[in-house]
C-alpha cells in the first residue's frame, strides 16, 4: 500500500511538472502577440508543444484515477493509518488545482490576444481593399477610360 501511495504522489509531482511546462508555453504564446504583431511561427510551435503536454497529462490523469479508484476502499478504512500520506496527497492536489486556474486564466487572455490580433488584421485588409479599389477608380477616371465621345457632335463645318 505505501508503495502505490508513493506512485500516486510521483504522479501528481509529474503533473505539476507538465503543468508548469504548460504554464511556460502559455507565457510564449502571450509574448508572441504583444503589441499588435504576431511572431506566428513562436506561437505554433508553442502549440505543437502543449498538444503533446496535454496528451501527457491526459495519461497522467487516467493513471492516477485508476488507481486511486483500486485503493479508495482501504484508504477509507485505514485514515488513520495513512494520515500522513493522505494529507500530502491532499496538499498536491490542491497545488495541480490551482496551477489548472492559472494556466485556464492565461488561456483566456491568449484567447482574446489571438482574437483581437486577427479582427485587427481583418480590418486591415478590409481598409487595403478599399484603397486599392479608389485608387484604381482614380487610375481609370483619369486614364480616360470612362471617356465617352459625344454623342450629338456636328461633324460638318
Amino acid at each position: 500500500m505505501e508503495t502505490q501511495l508513493d506512485i500516486l504522489s510521483e504522479t501528481l509531482d509529474k503533473k505539476l511538472l507538465v503543468l508548469k511546462r504548460i504554464q511556460e508555453y502559455n507565457k510564449v504564446q502571450e509574448q508572441s502577440f504583444q503589441n499588435g504583431q504576431a511572431k506566428l511561427q513562436d506561437f505554433d510551435e508553442a502549440v505543437e508543444e502543449k498538444g503533446r503536454l496535454i496528451e501527457e497529462l491526459n495519461r497522467l490523469d487516467e493513471g492516477f484515477e485508476l488507481l486511486y479508484e483500486r485503493l479508495s476502499q482501504e484508504l477509507k478504512d485505514n485514515r488513520q493509518k495513512y494520515a500522513r500520506q493522505i494529507k500530502a496527497l491532499q496538499q498536491k492536489v490542491a497545488q495541480v488545482t490551482e496551477l489548472s486556474v492559472v494556466i485556464q486564466s492565461q488561456e483566456q487572455r491568449n484567447k482574446k490576444l489571438v482574437e483581437d490580433f486577427f479582427a485587427g488584421q481583418k480590418a486591415q485588409i478590409g481598409k487595403n481593399r478599399k484603397t486599392s479599389k479608389a485608387a484604381y477608380g482614380y487610375y481609370k477616371s483619369m486614364s480616360g477610360a470612362n471617356f465617352a465621345q459625344p454623342q450629338f457632335f456636328d461633324d460638318k463645318k
